[in-house]
């Protein structure tokens, strides 16, 4: 009998999530499970990643239990995850030495800055990784794990340590101990890989101070990487799919060619356009990476990165008690025909692209006597879209001076996209349609399209891209000009921000 059925890991920042797909893409059984965030000091996040492993676990044998599957039923597992956020582990013990340094984390802001300093070393990152140095990426806080845990520069020395981004930890874990390794998207965000021949970089390993012997093997994101420990599921299932989220929701929005880019509403914001067999280097603020790749062809993607979206809705919730529950912050905003003048910024943790600005901090701007927080809770939504139409502005300067075609509409994903105020408030800023597919849980789509691939369930690209199926279109209907003042406003309320 076929197995037609996939399991998508989906581990995230906030939670850990697993899907049982059927081969057409529908969604059989899901679980998920929040896990702690930890704030040591102002500016710093951290995970447990032994909390990651068992509430992913957790999941993972909830969801084949809804589905009324057994594992000899599941063709592959696909993972997927936050990407660059950074943990070293015993190689023995198999135990981490320290909580895992979260992505939004800004600790090592100034050995970043000592690097920027260094012409060559900046240039080098550039060619190399399509990166710019800043905290988001994993390289520095390799460095940092280093230099701060006792013994961790002698035990790396020794060969005693691993470094993985959360996709090499749930594959260690899942296969009892037996596999270190990743695929070419997580290790193009550490800093340390050169995407233009997906190796390690010997000389940005140097410049870092990061031994060799830590690294795990680099595969394509459609790959036999091993199988789970019997003991797990009851039976092996091949792990054949790994991709970080961001590059796997590109790949579940079925965007295989250039040209074609996707937006993702989660605890950040998202924006990767592809960009073919081309490494295209952006001069607005936005970054080069890896994109999903199923063979040892070489794909590629513009990516601009929001360090706070649908966090800042969280942040309503439970840090200003303006609502109760995510869900009731399009009734409050709609509540208001408009933000009232408000203008909300949300650098908790600094800006990401296209500013760059990792000690900028959050502001409210723009409140008089007549606002509420109905007009602050519709610019918290406001300032989800108004960041990502500045990296889509990025990304349409760098095409434009590339000579390439422009985006033409913008498909979206992630937990925000449902709310239908933001998207089309979205589509008002940008001036082309956004698009929201029948299936809105792209990021795990995305590891099981990979997974599929490389176990046979499906044939080729596309086959796959044969299954998307939009949802609803959100078409613009406000007039440019005064699109074009609510982004000079905002930009205003940036440079605001910026200079306190």
């Amino acid at each position: 009998m076929p197995r037609d059925h996939l399991l998508a890991l989906d581990q995230g920042t906030s939670s850990s999530r697993a899907i049982v797909f059927h081969r057409d893409g529908r969604i059989v059984a899901l679980a998920q499970r929040e896990f702690r965030q930890h704030y040591p000091q102002p500016g710093w996040v951290e995970h447990d990643a032994e909390e990651i492993w068992t509430t992913q676990l957790a999941v993972a044998q909830e969801a084949l239990a809804a589905s009324g599957l057994q594992a000899r039923d599941i063709a592959a597992i696909g993972i997927t995850n936050q990407r660059e956020t950074t943990l070293l582990w015993n190689r023995r013990s198999g135990r981490p030495i320290h909580h895992a340094i979260v992505w939004q984390d800004r600790r090592t802001e100034p050995l970043c800055a000592q690097l920027r300093a260094q012409p060559e070393v900046v240039d080098q990152v550039r060619r190399a990784t399509g990166l710019v140095i800043d905290p988001y990426f994993s390289g520095s806080k390799i460095r940092w794990l280093l230099d701060h845990v006792d013994g961790a520069h002698l035990a790396a020395a020794r060969g005693e340590l691993a470094f993985g981004t959360i996709d090499s930890w749930l594959l260690h874990k899942l296969t009892g101990g037996g596999v270190h390794a990743t695929d070419v998207s997580n290790a193009a965000r550490t800093l340390l890989f050169d995407i233009r021949h997906n190796r390690w970089s010997q000389s940005l390993l140097a410049a870092l101070h990061v031994p060799e012997s830590l690294l795990p093997t680099v595969h394509p994101s459609s790959h036999l990487y091993g199988e789970t420990d019997a003991a797990l599921f009851g039976a092996p299932i091949p792990i054949a799919g790994i991709a970080g989220d961001q590059q796997s929701a590109l790949f579940g929005q079925a965007c295989f060619r250039a040209g074609l880019a996707k937006n993702t509403y989660g605890t950040g914001c998202f924006l990767l356009m592809h960009t073919g067999a081309q490494l295209q280097h952006s001069t607005h603020g936005l970054v080069s990476t890896a994109a999903a790749q199923t063979s040892a062809a070489r794909e590629y993607a513009l990516e601009g990165s929001v360090f706070i979206g649908g966090a800042a809705v969280q942040w309503l919730r439970d840090g200003l008690g303006a609502i109760t529950r995510s869900g009731d912050v399009q009734r409050l905003a709609e509540s208001v025909p408009d933000a009232g003048g408000v203008m909300f910024v949300p650098a908790f943790t600094g800006l990401g692209a296209p500013y760059w600005q990792p000690d900028a901090r959050g502001a409210i701007v723009g409140l008089t006597r007549g606002s509420t927080v109905a007009h602050i809770a519709r610019a918290t939504l406001e300032s989800i879209a108004f960041q990502s139409a500045a990296l889509l502005q990025a990304m349409a300067s760098d095409v434009a001076a590339d000579g390439a075609s422009a985006v033409t509409e913008l498909r979206v994903d992630g937990g925000a996209s449902v709310n239908d105020l933001l998207m089309q408030f979205q589509a008002d800023l940008l001036g082309i349609p956004v698009v929201r597919p029948q299936i809105t849980e792209t990021t795990a789509l995305g590891a099981a399209y990979l997974a599929g691939l490389a176990t046979g369930v499906y044939a080729s690209r596309e086959e796959l891209a044969a299954q998307w199926r939009a949802e609803r279109r959100f078409h613009p209907t406000m007039p440019r000009a005064r699109a074009a003042e609510l982004m000079a406003r905002w930009e205003h309320a940036v440079r605001q921000t910026v200079a306190a």
